[in-house]
């Protein structure tokens, strides 16, 4: 039987509160004040029955926390529905931007100034390589959102991008890629350390990284996509998903939370036990600060833009793009609508609303 991430929180958190005291960042705090509730008649929360078969729905709410239990799993739709409206007919590539472990006990120590800029990094290196007539020569479209975990919750800050092939020309015309490439990845790799190197000078970071950080080479991967849906299919889940998922988490006795994850060497299943003030504290140093941003568009896709990439719709041959899927086959599932009975697909009838205990938590 799998265990409700927030029973952690509720077993564990207040002795982890107690323990850093004073030490404990106010967004940990923030977060496991959260979660500690979270899905609980502490809350509130609604009860409900199906107009048709008549079985009883308890609905818990979430503490309204991003990175609580539930996190933003309710924005995942609806941000596919808008990005599908924003789609490029033309090939797509997924990029994936990483860091050496050099950066990254100066970045855990700096998350708001490094690991915010880390896919507008890789945007200015992208673009840098863009507009060369050799691979396209325009203005590409970028959306993308940061990672800082591992599959075993290890700190890890890395970007997952979804990039146009091709872009728009300073004529307003659009200039595709190859189908099969996009941009040489090594010499991306390259750009991309010298524009975080660049950006560390300013707010003086640049000293406390070990030198051979800027010595080892740098890791972008890059595969095309086709049509761009299998992109934001990929990116939709993982954008708004927190470093662990309940489904992962096996069970919870004795202070030992094994976890399910997977060898990124082989990607074989595995099993990963570790003792409960451990697991916290892995998930607690991928809680971002208040305003750390986590989504970007750049380029033709960032908002500034994207007027230009209207305009440009009929050099496509599309003035609009379907939006027909949400990633699992079906229809993109509509946020206001009612919600229905997991037994028999029925219209849930609210029946009665609980008020929540005491104060929200912050």
């Amino acid at each position: 039987m799998l265990v409700e991430r927030a029973e952690i929180f509720r077993r564990h958190g207040p002795e982890s509160r107690a323990t850093c005291g004073a030490r404990l960042l106010p967004s940990h705090r923030r977060a496991l004040q959260a979660s500690e509730p979270c899905r609980t008649e502490a809350l509130g929360g609604q009860l409900s029955q199906c107009a048709s078969c008549q079985e009883a729905h308890d609905s818990d709410p979430s503490g309204k926390n991003r990175h609580g239990p539930t996190g933003q799993n309710d924005q995942a739709e609806p941000w596919l529905a808008h990005q599908q409206r924003l789609l490029v007919p033309v090939t797509h590539f997924l990029l994936t931007f990483t860091r050496p472990e050099a950066l990254r006990v100066v970045a855990r120590a700096h998350q708001q100034t490094i690991d915010t800029s880390l896919l507008r990094r890789a945007a200015e290196a992208l673009q840098a390589l863009a507009w060369d007539p050799r691979f396209g020569g325009g203005r590409v479209g970028m959306g993308g959102g940061l990672h800082t975990w591992t599959r075993d919750l290890r700190y890890h800050p890395h970007g997952h991008s979804r990039v146009t092939g091709g872009g728009l020309a300073t004529d307003d015309t659009w200039r595709p890629s190859r189908p099969d490439f996009l941009v040489p990845v090594k010499a991306l790799s390259v750009l991309f350390r010298a524009t975080v190197r660049d950006a560390l000078n300013k707010p003086a970071l640049f000293s406390l990284v070990d030198a051979h950080g800027w010595h080892k080479d740098w890791v972008v991967h890059g595969e095309p996509v086709a049509r761009g849906q299998e992109a934001l299919r990929s990116l939709a889940p993982s954008i708004f998903r927190v470093a662990i998922s309940t489904n992962r988490i096996l069970t919870l006795t004795e202070g030992e939370v094994p976890f399910q994850s997977k060898a990124s060497a082989t990607d074989q299943g595995k099993t990963s036990p570790v003792p409960a003030e451990e697991c916290l504290r892995r998930f607690l140093q991928h809680v971002l600060p208040d305003r750390c941003v986590t989504v970007r568009y750049d380029g033709v896709l960032s908002p500034s833009h994207r007027p230009r990439l209207t305009q440009a719709r009929p050099w496509l041959g599309s003035r609009v793009v379907a939006t027909t899927t949400s990633g699992t086959g079906g229809a993109v599932k509509d946020p206001t609508a009612a919600p229905r009975c997991p037994r028999c697909g029925s219209t849930l009838i609210l029946v009665q609303t609980r008020r929540p205990m005491g104060r929200l938590p912050p």
